[in-house]
C-alpha cells in the first residue's frame, strides 16, 4: 500500500505543477460579474452573470473571439464582446445586422432553443429574447436579436490602427464598441473558452462544462 500512496502522492503533486503553470502562463478561471446588469444582458446567450469561465491567453485572439478587456472608461472593471473588426476595417452596424468592408456575417439557423431569458438592464425586469446562430470569422456563436427590428439606428467606423472593434452577442440589449468605443489590441489578450459552471452552480448540467464559441 505505501507503493500505492507514493504513487498517488506524486501524481496529484505533477497534476498540480501542471495546473499551477498552466494558470500562470496560459489559463487562469474567473467570475463573471453578476452585479452588473448591462454587462451581463450584452453577453446573453453565451454566457450570464455569475458563471465561471476559463481564459486562454497564450496566443493573440482573431477575428470571432469572445475576448476579455480592461475597461477604457472605469479602470479596475472589464468588457467583454467579439472582435468583429480590427485596424483598417470598416464597420456597419444596423440593429442586429452588422458587415465588415461590404460583407455581412451569415446567420445560419435558430438555436436549439430559441428564446432565452435575461434581466433587462433598465427595468432590471426578466425579458425574453430571439436566439439564432451567426458565423463571425468562421466562429458560429449564439446571437441574440430583435425580431420586431425596433432599434434600427445606423452605426459606422473605420478601425484605427492598432485597435479593435468588439461586437456583443446580444443585439436586442448590447454593451460594445459602439459605447465605449474601439479598444488597443494588446489590451484584449484573453480568449473565454469553456463554462465551467452557470451562475445556477454545478447541478445546472446543460451550462457546466461547457466550450464557449
Amino acid at each position: 500500500m505505501d507503493k500505492v500512496y507514493r504513487f498517488l502522492a506524486w501524481v496529484l503533486l505533477i497534476a498540480a505543477l501542471v495546473v499551477g503553470i498552466a494558470r500562470s502562463v496560459a489559463i487562469r478561471w474567473w467570475q463573471v460579474p453578476a452585479t452588473d446588469p448591462e454587462l451581463a444582458a450584452s453577453i446573453g446567450p453565451s454566457l450570464r452573470g455569475g458563471d465561471w469561465v476559463l481564459l486562454w491567453r497564450l496566443t493573440r485572439p482573431g477575428i470571432g473571439a469572445l475576448v476579455l478587456c480592461p475597461d477604457p472608461d472605469e479602470p479596475g472593471n472589464v468588457v467583454m464582446g467579439r472582435i468583429a473588426a480590427q485596424a483598417g476595417d470598416n464597420v456597419v452596424v444596423q440593429g442586429d445586422d452588422v458587415t465588415v468592408n461590404g460583407k455581412p456575417f451569415d446567420v445560419e439557423y435558430n438555436c436549439t432553443e430559441q428564446t432565452f431569458s435575461l434581466i433587462d438592464p433598465d427595468s432590471l425586469k426578466q425579458v425574453s429574447v430571439h436566439c439564432d446562430m451567426e458565423n463571425l470569422g468562421e466562429t458560429l456563436h449564439m446571437r441574440g436579436y430583435d425580431p420586431d427590428k425596433k432599434n434600427r439606428r445606423k452605426f459606422e467606423k473605420t478601425v484605427e490602427s492598432g485597435r479593435v472593434f468588439l461586437l456583443s452577442d446580444n443585439r436586442a440589449y448590447p454593451f460594445d464598441s459602439r459605447h465605449f468605443g474601439t479598444l488597443e489590441r494588446h489590451t484584449c489578450k484573453e480568449t473565454i473558452f469553456f463554462r465551467l459552471i452557470s451562475q445556477d452552480g454545478f447541478f445546472d448540467v446543460p451550462n457546466r462544462l461547457t466550450v464557449i464559441r
